[in-house]
């Protein structure tokens, strides 16, 4: 379950889910490779500001549930975890790097989104769109209402 982080001048929940297609769309994962890649990424929690929530395979490509901090950007966490796990998989796993002929344990891209903790993006926009709007701001300001959407 994510957790608020809380540091000196800010709390955030920041999740995003990331899927990593394999090289060449390859069916590398079996229960071995999945146990390691998993293990890989709790090892990268102890290094860095990231907690995996989920972690799930398929044969050919990867979905994370990854919260992080503000200080990550989504391509430095992509490029942390696609460089860490390949290295340790290829590392532990030595009969996947015969199936990827290439030296490369990822495709180039990838699929990011932003996670929402507390709603949706039509809840959101909703919520911030009738940012004081109650019933004091009404009578105040009845002739001035601005329509932002």
């Amino acid at each position: 379950m994510s957790e608020f982080i809380h540091k000196s001048h800010n709390v955030t929940v920041l999740l995003y889910h990331l899927v990593f297609p394999a090289k060449y769309r390859r069916a590398v994962f079996d229960e071995s490779v999945d146990e390691e890649l998993k293990q890989v990424c709790l090892e990268i929690e102890l290094r860095y500001e990231l907690k995996f929530l989920e972690i799930g395979t398929d044969k050919d490509h990867v979905h994370f549930l990854v919260q992080s901090v503000p200080t990550y950007s989504v391509k430095n966490i992509v490029q942390k975890l696609k460089s860490i796990t390949a290295r340790e998989v290829f590392k532990r796993c030595p009969q996947v790097k015969k199936m990827l002929w290439g030296g490369e344990f990822w495709s180039d891209g990838y699929f990011a989104s932003k996670v929402g903790k507390h709603g949706d993006e039509s809840m959101i926009a909703n919520y911030v769109k009738n940012q004081g709007k109650g019933d004091k701001y009404k009578a105040l300001h009845k002739d001035h209402q601005l329509t932002l959407f």
